[in-house]
């Protein structure tokens, strides 16, 4: 599996960088009452909410950024744990209840 330790601590580290600062900075905004940094942390707050924003996918290519570069004996683990995980999908069985499969494990008439 690819969620391990180390990926965690990296997914934490890439989180902080695009996500963290703005909960921090509103935070501390409120507090201190700073109104520029309540306004610039919940303009990019509400940026990373809408359904276009790829925070998501950058977070993860940033957490794997991090994995290769704080942890470069364990990337060929990593590497054989990716395609293991890519491995075991291909191998599974088909499911049944899609035509694709329906049709491969049909019977075939043969002429007599």
């Amino acid at each position: 599996m690819i969620l391990n330790w180390r990926f965690l601590i990296c997914f934490g580290i890439g989180w902080l960088i695009t996500n963290g600062w703005s909960y921090v900075l509103l935070a501390i905004g409120t507090v201190t009452s700073t109104t520029w940094m309540i306004a610039v942390a919940s303009a990019y707050l509400a940026f990373l909410w809408l359904p276009i924003s790829p925070e998501k996918v950058v977070t993860v290519a940033i957490a794997l950024f991090l994995v290769r570069r704080l942890f470069p004996k364990h990337t060929q683990a990593l590497q054989a744990e990716i395609m293991e995980t890519a491995g075991n999908k291909s191998n599974q069985s088909p499911d049944v209840s899609t035509p694709s499969a329906q049709k491969a494990t049909a019977p075939t008439l043969k002429d007599p």
